[in-house]
């Protein structure tokens, strides 16, 4: 273990004194670099002002602000917000209130849910039963919700000449016929909008999304965007469900929504979702789902701030220039001979090992060839984390052009390292 006593900007600085530039933003969440004294000077004032208060029956400012301001600029028709703790807490509420929904629209018969091939959602029973990664799910498989899988629009699993917009064509056909034998009995279907990111940063068309909501639309079941990693411009738009043009039934917002200061999170929904729970009392329609944290003030205040500097900031503008920078030092290593793949959206790339370029024949799982990486990247004051054989990116937004290369270049020694025999 490495034990951090600080943080400034883009890096980390551990109790002997060593710096590490953190290529992965502290697992997805900061956004404005550690200890950003605009933030923190939010969170300080709120602290001298309001810390926490039950949030049943009682409300405050810096919660109905946020949920404004969250509605205004998120896509349309998401204007009621529920607010809960974490990412997989948000996954929860997305679920539960989906399928209670449902119910309370005389249809209890929708219990199942859609999940992607590949997927990962949170690691709470909820939000693990619609996750698909092995190492997550395997053990506790006996206490899970059993979900219908479909296929991953990923890029990468496409045939041979086959490009990303026929790839997600072709899925949306296997969704379809998903969806005409179990739409009777299915509540939603969960996705990660345009990059699927623990199950190894695998990306696909925004096409997806497009036919993904038609078909929700036709078949009556929800859509709900998981964007708990990919929000707040990881993808290069501020929200990634934006470059599909759709709007969700849900969306669930944590990681970026407090720049990495604080728990938080939040699922927006449309007013018809609401009005099903808005009834008497005796009528037992109620959503009962709550935390004890639940609209923390200082998390609310905090995610105010944070989303402040993306409107008084050209934020997205500036990520777009990285992310050209970083793609263009990626590019050589499209033609290493242990590279299948190298793919970016936005703000997040990722580079895929294999032992055999041609086939594309993995390295064995217990060879650990990403560890290698990530030990290499601490020798260099580097933080990259690998997902088994994924090499990815994904920094802080204030990073600068020197500080990608010296990511990249410390990933490029790292990679040769990993693939030596």
């Amino acid at each position: 273990m490495v034990p951090i006593v600080r943080g400034e900007g883009a890096w980390l600085l551990d109790a002997d004194g060593r710096r590490y530039l953190d290529g992965i933003s502290s697992w997805w969440t900061n956004l404005f670099g550690h200890a950003n004294p605009r933030i923190a000077n939010a969170l300080a004032d709120q602290a001298r002002t309001l810390e926490h208060v039950i949030f049943a029956g009682f409300t405050h400012e810096p919660a109905i602000e946020l949920a404004e301001e969250l509605v205004r600029i998120t896509p349309p028709g998401l204007d009621r917000v529920f607010y809960a703790d974490n990412g997989s807490a948000a996954i929860e509420v997305a679920l539960k209130m989906s399928f209670h929904y449902w119910l309370n629209q005389g249809h209890g018969e929708k219990t199942r849910f859609i999940a992607l091939s590949g997927s990962y959602h949170g690691e709470t029973l909820g939000a693990l039963s619609v996750s698909d990664v092995a190492l997550y799910r395997k053990t506790y498989a006996p206490l899970l919700l059993t979900p219908f899988l479909t296929p991953s629009p990923d890029s990468y699993e496409g045939e041979p000449g086959e490009s990303p917009q026929q790839v997600a064509a072709r899925r949306l056909l296997e969704l379809r016929s998903l969806l005409e034998r179990h739409a009777h009995e299915t509540c939603a279907v969960i996705v990660e909008p345009l990059v699927q990111c623990a199950g190894g940063m695998r990306m696909y068309h925004p096409d997806y999304l497009t036919g993904l909501r038609a078909l929700c639309n036709e078949f009556s079941v929800h859509f709900i965007a998981d964007e708990i990693a990919v929000g707040f411009g990881r993808s290069g738009t501020l929200f990634a469900c934006e470059q599909a043009a759709v709007s969700p039934d849900f969306m669930c917002l944590s990681k970026g929504l407090t720049a990495g200061f604080l728990a938080l999170s939040v699922v927006l929904t449309h007013a018809a979702i609401y009005e099903a729970f808005y009834a008497e009392y005796n009528a037992g329609k109620a959503f009962l789902h709550s935390h004890s944290y639940t609209g923390n003030p200082l998390a609310c205040r905090v995610a105010l701030e944070t989303l402040a500097i993306f409107r008084e900031e050209p934020v997205l503008e500036r990520n777009r220039a990285l992310a050209a920078h970083l793609a263009r030092r990626l590019a050589p290593l499209r033609e290493h001979p242990h590279v299948a793949d190298v793919r970016q959206t936005g703000m997040i790339a990722a580079v895929e090992l294999v032992a055999d370029k041609a086939s594309r024949r993995p390295f064995p799982t217990a060879e650990r060839r990403g560890l290698r990486v990530y030990l290499h990247g601490l020798q260099q004051g580097v933080l990259l984390r690998p997902l088994g054989n994924v090499v990815y990116f994904m920094p802080p937004y204030v990073v600068n052009e020197q500080e990608i290369d010296l990511l990249v270049d410390t990933a490029l020694t790292g990679i040769e390292l990993a693939v030596a025999d």
